[in-house]
């Protein structure tokens, strides 16, 4: 049965995000824009919503928490926050 709020899906665990979508995922679930993320990567803020569009569409999601939530679950990025990174570059 699936949690309240998120779609069923059947858990495919051949996911495979880029490794460029799992920094754009690392950076959202930080809570930056994606405007914050673009200029983190030195890219457009079209480009970061591009690798978003790609990993709500893989992960079968509509949004950066069902994102989190999801890559999670599959074991794509870790439960405990040790792999994000920090906000400032201070």
């Amino acid at each position: 049965m699936a949690a309240i709020g998120i779609p069923e899906v059947q858990e495919d665990r051949s996911v495979k995000l880029t490794k460029r979508e799992l920094e754009v995922l690392s950076l959202v679930i930080e809570g930056l824009s994606s405007k914050d993320v673009a200029d983190a990567l030195y890219v457009s803020k079209r480009t970061v919503d591009f690798h978003l569009a790609n990993i709500y569409d893989k992960l079968q999601v509509s949004n950066r928490v069902q994102a989190f939530r999801r890559a999670a679950r599959l074991g794509l990025i870790p439960l405990d926050g040790r792999h994000m990174l920090p906000l400032s570059n201070a």
